[in-house]
């Protein structure tokens, strides 16, 4: 009995020493891992600063590590602008959309309004002054004619933008409305363009040609 009693205290000090080595096996084994996951990532941010060395526990110092490397992905995962934040833009958008278009038509407005004093206060007082070798309708082309379109441009914009919300207001059918009438007397004008700017530098050098059409700017201003 005493034989057997002594082999069975023999046999659980053995198992006993045999558990806490492999306790300590898994530990430095789990360690291990741990420290592959933590030098892996510390080589990507890091370069070729070396194994990171912990002074406080494993699992401490990977936590660390993960919320470091998670950090970026939280940053560009952020939420995306706000419902408060699309509607200021749209409302920005509309705004300058708004003033552009106000430009348009005032420009519209002043181009029109030189074409009215140049025809007025020049055009038709040289042509009533009928001058020998003046060409009033070489000189200034169908001016007439780009008079009567440009009216007509101002009048359709006017027609699309007043009194009508910002928000509806759609100016592009206009210029599809007026594009065929505006190409062919503007080709015209172009056409002739050349021309009449060298017969303006011809009767720049007559003398009497050049005081009617000086009085006539001078009427102008």
């Amino acid at each position: 009995m005493e034989t057997k009693e002594a082999f069975g205290k023999e046999n659980m000090g053995t198992k006993r020493k045999n558990l806490t080595f492999l306790r300590q096996r898994l530990y430095m084994l789990e360690r291990r891992k741990t420290d592959t996951v933590v030098e892996s990532s510390a080589a990507v941010d890091h370069g070729n600063s070396g194994p990171l060395r912990r002074s406080q526990s494993d699992r401490t110092e990977y936590n660390q590590k993960l919320q470091e490397k998670m950090t970026p992905q939280a940053e560009a995962s952020a939420p995306g602008p706000t419902a408060q934040d699309g509607q200021q833009q749209i409302r920005r958008m509309m705004a300058k959309r708004s003033n552009i278009i106000k430009e348009l038509i005032q420009t519209e407005k002043d181009y029109l309004n030189d074409l009215e004093l140049c025809i007025r206060e020049v055009v038709q007082p040289l042509k009533n002054k009928q001058i020998d070798r003046f060409d009033a309708d070489g000189l200034f082309s169908n001016i007439q004619s780009v008079h009567h379109i440009s009216a007509k441009l101002l009048s359709l914009l006017e027609e699309a933008t007043t009194d009508v919300e910002p928000a509806m207001q759609v100016i592009g059918g206009v210029f599809l409305q007026i594009k065929s009438p505006l190409e062919d007397i503007y080709k015209i004008y172009c056409y002739h363009h050349d021309e009449a700017h060298t017969m303006l530098e011809s009767y720049e050098k007559d003398e009497e040609l050049k005081q009617h059409m000086r009085h006539c700017i001078q009427s102008l201003k």
